[in-house]
């Protein structure tokens, strides 16, 4: 194996910590060239061997072991000892399984060997007893079933092998957001780890929603290890046995841009519910089989915890050259990557530290991330005083004992400036870094949306919050850590505030959560920001990826739905052996607007839709035939149970007898097309007539009820939604029936004026 020299670049040269050398997968006969050409803050070296983009391979071996002094760096104790891994899997594929199980096996490994501290390790083990859901800890996130927000929890695991307390190794687990529309949670969080563990449930194979966060990690040139989770599933084994698993994982590879050295990936075959794992496929054919009582390997979750440590790349240790000090300490360097703050603790920021060490009570500065230093100027750093150093176990932050964290580590800091923001480097104040750590630019957002305080007839009666300067505080403050939201005021109206985000989803998580804080407020139809062609001036809008899972009996329908007026193509279709449908569309972003709801209807909620942006492409002109007509209040009070019957075969209902509405309310959709304005409020008439439909017993169905988000794409033009606390109303912009006919006849003479025009 041939050793490559060191080179210094960008903010400066790599510490010795290990072994720098050609990548396993070279070729045993040719010498290729191999010179580095820049290095990140997100600690990987990019690399050119023959003309083709590779990234730098670092050998865990010691480096006495491999090699003469002069190609060869020492290997740092603390950095082998430390693994930063992040998790990647598909709704319901097992990942909170799995790490519940990596956390169990960790603490009893460290329990058993520590038999001075029965306390300690009887609380580990209640710890990994009562972590069930320690990747989806949020009310939404148990809700919802996905991951909004990224966590990290710390596994130390002694290795049987060492019995040594000294040899204890830490690993950094990183929960990760799966969809799209998270991906400025998803850019940064990526910068702390070194390689990552693909979930794929073995009966379904690769997901659509696993692969954004997929390709941003292959393409930061991060090792990747895939766990065929759920094997003992119905269907699991004979897909492995076929090799239909291993061909979909390799074809989702190749699609993303992975080089051989990605490709050529470590394999565990796991049943988190059973909890077992093993990379032998002889021993997982008779466990997944049931004929598995002689096996005598070890198929503990030990076996995974294992393959992390011999197969992520251990963290490398960054040297910033450009210091002004005269000694040789190293310099203290921590991206951040998620700040917050505690009424007791001061303000707070979690990162990785990339080189230095830091300990309690030492004074830091923060160096902004769009810092440049111009002609040896300097930036006067605010600075603080460190009052602690944390790190999460479970779902519980601790203090790390004794409070001196070093490089490779991801920790918290408490006392921070509090002029921190994400992707500032926190640097200490008697031995700075001259250059902030590099981070990864934010994808653009595709929707804009305002929001502002609640206009409506209720205003006030139901939140806590309900002026909009305060409504504009709390979006700001959302900005610290959502870094792919743009926040700011509208030009048109001062009382409203303009959102740009990269979904509905992440729009309709935002307005939930601060619906449960207590605010108010009205949420205008989101609309898709466009782009300019740079070369030929023409508009481009945003289109996406679109794969739709559904039986095979409705498969039809779908396709009617989205490649009609939604301007969507049908790119492949396949069927698979239960009786099911996939489909790959591409469509415009704007084409999906309020299709979840009538692909729900149309499919019985058998349908399940993954879509991943591709890029801006030509604006495709109108999209029609979206927008539905309305049954519109014309009256205040409390919807009466007669008046709700008759109008309920107008068209589905989106409320309940004794619901309050008021004029403008939208109250359910109209059967056909055109808004139609009901009276929900009036009652049956008492007289003394006797008639044969007296005593009729008077029906209403349930009601339908649509979440934020499937508003958010429902709603037309001349609508808005209401949320508060309690309730969640669409209602007209214009309240007035009136003001609304004259703006719908003035708004069809300009369409109509502008057909002529085009003619």
């Amino acid at each position: 194996m041939r050793h490559s020299s060191m080179m210094e670049f960008g903010i400066g040269k790599i510490q010795p910590c290990c072994t720098l050398a050609i990548s396993p997968f070279s070729n045993a006969g040719t010498q290729p060239s191999f010179s580095l050409h820049k290095i990140t803050g997100v600690g990987h070296i990019q690399s050119k061997r023959n003309h083709e983009s590779y990234n730098r391979w670092f050998s865990s071996a010691d480096a006495a072991s491999v090699g003469d002094a002069d190609n060869t760096m020492t290997a740092n104790k603390h950095v082998h000892d430390i693994r930063n891994v992040a998790i990647i899997a598909h709704v319901d594929h097992g990942k909170t399984t799995i790490v519940d199980g990596l956390l169990r096996c960790a603490s009893e490994s460290v329990s058993l060997d520590d038999d001075d501290d029965a306390d300690q390790s009887s609380s580990k083990e209640g710890e990994s007893d009562g972590v069930a859901l320690l990747m989806d800890c949020g009310d939404l996130e148990r809700e919802r079933g996905i991951t909004i927000t990224s966590k990290v929890t710390r596994l130390d695991y002694l290795d049987e092998a060492t019995a040594s307390n000294e040899n204890i190794k830490t690993i950094n687990v990183v929960d990760t957001p799966g969809h799209a529309d998270f991906a400025g949670e998803v850019d940064r969080i990526l910068t702390m780890i070194d390689g990552v563990c693909l979930v794929v449930d073995a009966a379904e194979g690769a997901m659509a929603q696993t692969k954004y966060v997929l390709s941003r990690a292959l393409k930061m040139g991060l090792k990747p290890v895939v766990i065929l989770n759920k094997c003992d599933k119905d269907d699991a084994w004979a897909r492995i046995e076929s090799g239909d698993v291993e061909m979909e994982l390799l074809e989702t590879f190749d699609s993303l841009g992975a080089n051989d050295y990605q490709m050529d990936y470590v394999t565990v075959y796991a049943s988190g519910k059973a909890g077992w794992a093993t990379t032998d496929l002889d021993v997982a054919r008779e466990l997944a089989t049931g004929s598995g009582d002689n096996v005598t390997a070890d198929i503990s979750m030990k076996v995974l915890l294992d393959v992390i440590l011999e197969h992520i790349p251990a963290p490398v240790i960054l040297s910033p050259d450009d210091t002004n000090n005269e000694t040789d300490e190293p310099v203290f360097a921590l991206a951040a990557t998620t700040v917050g703050y505690d009424n007791f603790l001061g303000r707070l920021c979690t990162g990785r530290i990339y080189s230095g060490t830091i300990q309690k009570g030492d004074i830091v500065g923060v160096l902004p991330r769009d810092f440049t230093s111009e002609d040896g100027a300097s930036v006067n750093m605010a600075t603080s005083s460190i009052s602690g150093i944390f790190v999460t176990r479970g779902v519980t932050r601790t203090d790390l004992d004794p409070p001196i964290a070093s490089a490779g580590d991801i920790v918290t800091l408490s006392g921070v400036p509090d002029s921190i923001k994400v992707g500032d480097t926190v640097t200490l104040k008697s031995n700075p870094i001259q250059t902030p750590i590099e981070t990864p630019p934010i994808n653009p957002p595709t929707l804009s949306m305002e929001i502002g305080a609640n206009t409506g007839p209720f205003a006030g009666q139901e939140g806590t919050i309900v002026a909009s300067s305060k409504v504009y505080e709390r979006l700001i403050s959302e900005t610290d850590n959502n870094v792919a939201l743009n926040v700011r005021k509208s030009e048109n109206d001062a009382e409203k505030t303009i959102v740009d985000a990269r979904g509905e989803l992440q729009l309709g998580i935002l307005i939930e959560q601060m619906r449960r804080e207590g605010f108010e407020m009205t949420v205008s139809p989101p609309r898709i920001i466009t782009t300019e062609c740079k070369d030929t001036g023409d508009k481009l809008e945003p289109y996406e990826e679109v794969i739709i899972d559904v039986e095979s009996e409705y498969s039809g329908q779908v396709v009617n739905l989205l490649t009609g007026s939604r301007k969507g193509v049908l790119m492949s279709m396949s069927d698979s052996s239960d009786g099911k449908t996939r489909l790959e569309f591409e469509a415009p972003t704007r084409g999906l607007l309020g299709f979840g709801s009538e692909v729900a209807t149309a499919t019985r909620g058998t349908a399940i839709v993954n879509h991943l942006f591709i890029e801006n492409r030509h604006y495709v002109g109108h999209i029609g035939g979206m927008e539905k007509g309305k049954l519109v209040s014309n009256d205040t009070g409390k919807a009466a149970l007669f008046a709700l019957t008759n109008i309920a075969k107008r068209g589905s209902l989106f409320i309940e007898t004794g619901e309050l509405v008021y004029p403008g309310m939208v109250i359910g959709e109209n059967s056909r097309p055109g808004d139609l304005e009901v009276n929900p409020v009036r009652g049956k008439e008492v007289t003394n007539m006797r008639t044969v439909n007296k005593d009729e017993k008077l029906y209403v169905p349930p009601p339908k009820r649509l979440t934020v988000e499937e508003l958010i794409g429902y709603m037309n033009d001349d609508e808005v939604v209401e949320v508060t606390p309690k309730s969640v109303r669409l209602r007209k912009t214009e309240l007035d029936g009136k003001a609304r006919e004259r703006a719908a006849r003035s708004r069809k003479k300009r369409m109509t004026a502008s057909s002529k025009n085009g003619k």
